[in-house]
């Protein structure tokens, strides 16, 4: 038996760099994906969201509630969205448009004067509640803050101004499963639906089973959909069982329609499907349908709002999380399950998710329909 030799070693490993050049992904893959992490991780994610979006509902329009509203907004915690009714608050908060609500009550500016304690109502969406810690451990001190300088009672350090009452909506106990496990749903189909369907295609490629699709009369719409419908039932398994797990293990409400909430995870489903599909098209070996998935997987994980609130992240992480369409499912399922959302309510975010799926099949037809030629 020969013994080691370093010609041969280094021919190798000559061939070994060559191959990984040819193969543009993989390297794309092996550049782009710590570039990816450093920018998510060191740019994008804030557990200590600033610029929320609140409303306020002015029933006492005194100069010392427009003093703490002001108050507000220069702590960068709260960006004011304008002054509403309280009805028009409502919608705002199960819509998710606002993460606050705070109300000025009748006879707010009086009851200071008169040395009294009016109480400071605020309402959070609470359904993530990384999302509303901070800025509401700013509020127990902006009363002081305020009103001491022209209440000369308040100079006492006991004296409080202002009864703060905080109503953590959607999720009183700010229990972290609320949020969590909702989001695991979409988590869940987006890694498996993606990556099963996207191994689907190039396994055919492998075993040589693709020449004999491709000789039969089968449209690519045809086959690209034969291919998705089998894996609805398995992502609909997949449901059912995470939402039994939700409701008798972790006791997460389940206030609006299961119907619905099956409608909506049905179209996400067919969106991850519809993705993983293409990706299979475009690739040429497993390898490169599952890094392709990866690539996909980790900026859904980190921009979608799961992990860390999405609030929290600069405009343009915000612009490409709304592009996915994991992001736009957690609010749908927060929103059925802690909310009772109905259809109008849905829609903001149902259309993004039809939009994503119709870009995507276009793209992955237009895909297959080259590789057929």
């Amino acid at each position: 038996m020969n013994g080691f030799s370093f010609s041969r070693w280094l021919g190798i490993l000559i061939k070994e760099f060559i191959q990984i050049k040819r193969d543009r992904l993989t390297f794309g893959m092996i550049v782009g994906i710590p570039i990816i992490q450093l920018m998510l991780f060191g740019f994008a994610i804030n557990s200590d969201p600033k610029h929320l979006p609140t409303a306020v509902v002015m029933a006492d329009t005194g100069p010392f509630a427009r003093a703490y509203v002001a108050a507000m907004e220069n702590s960068e915690y709260f960006k004011i969205i304008g002054s509403v009714d309280e009805r028009e608050a409502d919608r705002l908060l199960d819509a998710s448009e606002v993460q606050f609500v705070v109300t000025f009550p009748v006879g707010f500016h009086r009851d200071l004067v008169r040395g009294k304690t009016p109480t400071l109502l605020v309402e959070a969406d609470a359904s993530d509640p990384m999302a509303v810690g901070g800025a509401i451990s700013v509020l127990n001190h902006l009363g002081m803050e305020v009103f001491a300088p022209d209440l000369p009672g308040l100079q006492r350090p006991a004296a409080a101004p202002i009864e703060l009452r905080v109503h953590r909506r959607y999720n009183p106990e700010s229990l972290t499963a609320y949020n969590i496990v909702p989001g695991l749903l979409g988590v869940i189909l987006t890694m498996t639906m993606v990556l099963m369907t996207g191994l689907a295609m190039t396994r055919e490629r492998e075993r040589g089973t693709f020449e004999n699709l491709l000789a039969t009369p089968a449209t690519p719409v045809e086959v690209m959909t034969g291919k998705i419908v089998p894996y609805i039932l398995i992502g609909l398994i997949q449901v059912t069982l995470i939402l039994l797990a939700a409701r008798w293990v972790f006791e997460v409400p389940m206030i609006g329609s299961l119907a619905l909430l099956y409608a909506v995870v049905l179209l996400f489903i067919c969106a991850n499907l519809t993705l993983g599909i293409t990706f299979s098209s475009i690739a040429r070996n497993q390898m490169q349908a599952m890094q392709m998935t990866f690539f996909f997987f980790l900026p859904s994980m980190l921009l979608s709002g799961f992990m860390f609130p999405f609030r929290g992240m600069p405009d343009w992480a915000q612009v490409v999380g709304n592009v996915l369409p994991l992001t736009h499912f957690l609010l749908l399922v927060r929103g059925i399950l802690l909310k009772g959302n109905g259809p109008a309510l849905l829609w903001p975010h149902v259309w993004p998710i039809l939009l994503f799926m119709g870009t995507v099949l276009a793209l992955g037809v237009k895909t297959f329909r080259r590789t057929l030629d």
